[in-house]
């Protein structure tokens, strides 16, 4: 009976990314499962104790307040299923702790994530040189039919040119596995490299620009928090890894087109800059923002509800600055246009405050899944770079999936373990 305790929720663990690609609907039920999972434990095991509650504390404090927020909301329908469907990741978040409190290494998950992954990854590259991935998805033309994203890699994703925030979102934890299992800094040096390299690669491949900066980033955050390499290594790694980018820019007709031509040609002269400023689709939505903030500064006009806002047509025609969009395309001017300040401070200083009260157990562990984790939630908060609606079902779980992971990968940090003193 333990055991089909234990190995249900490992499978549901197990199969989360592929549920990602096959859609938003079966990873919402994936999660639901996987979460509804420690409630059928907890009341058949007695003797579960959390020893680290703080963080489950904070959770359900933070789900509070988007119900609150749905409450005071423009639309409090429309934010009703977001909002309290964040629960489920407060289950979620106690499931992957208490399933590595079991067992810390897990090894069989990441050998299936890591699989998956580089199927995905693999998959990006077939498309790109060949103009549709293993299934036929991603081709400009079908059957005549121009597709919506043109040349972006869509991958097994299909309808939405997400395959890079797939990558970008399992690829610290896979990093970090792989540096787990070569214990030898030697072979890491060499493996590890070619295959972050891969990665970075990648995501660029997909034409994402800003998956691509911020891989690049958080690959520098990586290496710079990896204690064995000196730092004349680290250095050079930096300057290859950056020289790479580059390179792969400028060999790539599409890569040049979509990093460097687009944005030069907006900007090498006073009247396209004026006319880039002007037309700027992403300028466009974050003065957007500021403007739906502006008119609503203190909870904003609520959590899925800038749509709302902005495509009423009645509102439009009082502020013009208005641009109908689904979200304003960067994390802060979301957070800011749809919970306002006081909104912001609670959401923003309960994932800063749990992410940072366990980085020196982070660093000291040597734990470097654990370290790939920090790093993910480090570069969703990236000032300026444009990025996904952070509380849809695809953000937030890739979201989850690492902040769960962060903590429950070590010993010191999860909220299950006696070895757990953290106190602040």
């Amino acid at each position: 009976m333990n055991n089909i305790k234990t190995n249900i929720p490992k499978i549901f663990f197990s199969i989360l990314p592929i549920s990602i690609i096959l859609g938003s609907s079966v990873s919402l039920i994936n999660t639901i499962l996987f979460s509804l999972c420690f409630v059928f434990i907890y009341f058949h095991k007695s003797d579960i104790k959390i020893y680290d509650f703080k963080p489950v504390f904070l959770l359900i404090v933070l789900n509070l307040y988007l119900v609150f927020n749905s409450i005071i909301s423009v639309d409090m329908m429309s934010g009703i299923s977001r909002n309290f469907g964040f629960a489920r990741f407060i289950l979620f978040f106690i499931m992957v702790n208490y399933l590595f409190s079991i067992n810390e290494k897990n090894e069989s998950i990441f050998k299936i994530w890591t699989t998956v992954f580089f199927i995905v990854l693999v998959d990006i590259y077939i498309e790109r040189f060949t103009g549709s991935n293993i299934l036929g998805f991603g081709k400009v033309e079908i059957n005549g039919v121009l597709q919506p994203h043109g040349d972006r890699v869509v991958s097994f994703f299909r309808n939405e040119p997400i395959a890079g925030s797939f990558i970008c979102g399992f690829s610290f934890i896979i990093f970090g596995y792989i540096l787990n299992i070569f214990k030898s800094p030697k072979i890491f040096k060499l493996i590890g490299f070619i295959i972050i390299l891969f990665c970075l690669v990648g995501i660029m491949l997909t034409g994402e620009r800003s998956n691509g900066l911020k891989a690049l980033i958080g690959i520098v955050i990586f290496f710079s928090i990896i204690d064995y390499i000196k730092l004349k290594q680290k250095i050079l790694i930096f300057i290859v890894f950056f020289a790479i980018f580059l390179f792969a820019i400028n060999f790539s007709d599409y890569l040049k087109l979509r990093y460097i031509d687009q944005i030069y040609s907006k900007i090498k002269s006073e009247d396209e800059r004026k006319d880039f400023f002007d037309r700027s689709l992403y300028l466009k939505l974050y003065k957007s923002g500021f403007y739906v903030f502006k008119n609503n500064p203190w909870f904003g006009v609520g959590n899925k509800n800038y749509r709302i806002e902005t495509c009423d047509t009645n509102k439009k025609s009082i502020h013009k600055e208005y641009w109908c969009q689904t979200h304003p395309h960067q994390v802060y001017i979301e957070m800011l246009s749809e919970h306002g300040i006081i909104g912001t401070i609670i959401i923003l200083s309960i994932i800063f405050y749990l992410a940072f009260r366990i980085i020196r157990k982070i660093i000291d562990s040597r734990n470097y899944i654990q370290a790939g984790c920090l790093v993910f939630l480090i570069i969703n908060f990236v000032p300026i770079l444009p990025s996904g609606a952070f509380f849809n079902n695809f953000s937030i779980t890739l979201f989850m999936i690492n902040f769960s992971l962060m903590y429950a990968v070590n010993k010191e940090t999860n909220i299950f373990s006696k070895k757990n003193d953290i106190n602040i």
